[in-house]
């Protein structure tokens, strides 16, 4: 007879009938391999939400931003969520939700509920969390947050060689864009690059970077070089559309003091494309020195007014504040703080 699986913060636990019993009286180091072994075998398959617990259930439903979200996150279908969201309402006696049919909001007694199965969750993992750790191993979930180009070029490495040190840690990386939600952080980790414009908060200084000015070989061939910032304003510059900043406005000087607002005929929000471009001989651009770095190892990009000084554009982990960090998320992050520095300018392979 197969065995009902139930899955619990990606580990997975046995519902034994009583014919059954004889498996609970194995030595605890057996129940731990064998738990481990079903995680494997059994991840990245649909989540049965039968087996999710209230609290849990109810947490994802806070944390999205419709019920079709929270379906997704399950991949379950939204009339499921909906009539699992009405058992729960049910038994409480409350509404929770206001439900539309594009997004959902939480009524008085929700954000109640929500508030405190945070808190108890929280408690559960830091409890789970120190009983592995006990027996050398971290064990749960890092949810971490990168924009797409970084996001490719070193954290989804760099979390692939942090698991192999801590195989019973499950990985969640989401590559976005998009500003951080910081309302509900969907986030243990978000990793970025640049000034830091919120003190909700806390950060990380996990490796130092610089964006300098380049162009390719061929379009210094055609054109002088720039020897000083007002030599910009004679230059066709590509710029790179990135967040909510005045993007036309190139920055220089050890705290950004000094600036040119460029100009140029060619705009994108992908800084690929944008370096593409470059490399095509189209104009001049300025990017992170990790992006770039290794084009200019190789010739493909050269370096103008190195003499003058940008600011600095470091990489944070940023992580929210409330309570004790989980010791995975501890581990992670000095796992980076260590690794990330090397790896961003490390061009020998």
């Amino acid at each position: 007879m197969e065995l009902p699986i139930l899955f619990h913060r990606g580990l997975c636990r046995f519902a034994y009938d009583a014919h059954h019993k004889t498996v609970l009286d194995k030595k605890k180091s057996r129940k731990r391999q064998m738990r481990n072994v079903f995680f494997r075998e059994t991840k990245g398959m649909r989540m049965d939400l039968a087996s999710i617990d209230d609290m849990e259930f109810f947490d994802q439903i806070a944390r999205s931003a419709s019920l079709t979200e929270a379906a997704r996150a399950w991949g379950k279908s939204v009339s499921a969520v909906s009539k699992r969201l009405s058992h729960l309402e049910e038994r409480l006696g409350a509404q929770l939700v206001r439900r539309s049919t594009r997004r959902l909001s939480l009524t008085e007694e929700g954000s109640q509920y929500a508030a405190g199965i945070k808190h108890l969750l929280r408690q559960k993992l830091d409890l789970e969390d120190s009983l592995f750790y006990q027996h050398g191993n971290l064990q749960g979930r890092i949810r971490v947050h990168s924009t797409p180009g970084f996001g490719r070029s070193h954290i989804a490495p760099l979390l692939s060689e942090f698991l192999i040190k801590h195989p019973t840690v499950e990985i969640d990386l989401e590559l976005s864009p998009l500003p951080l939600n910081l309302a509900n952080p969907t986030f243990d980790v978000a990793i970025r690059v640049g000034a830091l414009n919120d003190s909700r908060l806390k950060a990380r200084l996990v490796a130092r970077n610089r964006r300098i000015v380049c162009a390719s070989p061929e379009y210094l061939q055609q054109h002088p070089a720039p020897e000083d910032l007002v030599d910009l304003e004679s230059h066709n510059c590509i710029v790179l559309r990135e967040n909510s900043n005045d993007y036309a406005l190139w920055r220089f000087g050890e705290s950004g003091e000094r600036f040119v607002r460029v100009s140029g005929n060619m705009i994108s929000d992908d800084g690929e494309i944008v370096t593409d471009w470059c490399m095509q001989g189209h104009g001049l651009i300025m990017r992170s020195a990790w992006h770039v770095d290794p084009l200019i190892k190789r010739g493909l990009l050269q370096q103008v007014l190195p003499d003058i000084p940008t600011p600095e554009a470091n990489v944070f982990a940023l992580y929210t504040s409330d309570g004790q960090l989980p010791r995975r998320v501890t581990a992670f992050l000095d796992f980076l703080e260590k690794h990330l520095p090397e790896r961003m300018f490390d061009h020998s392979g």
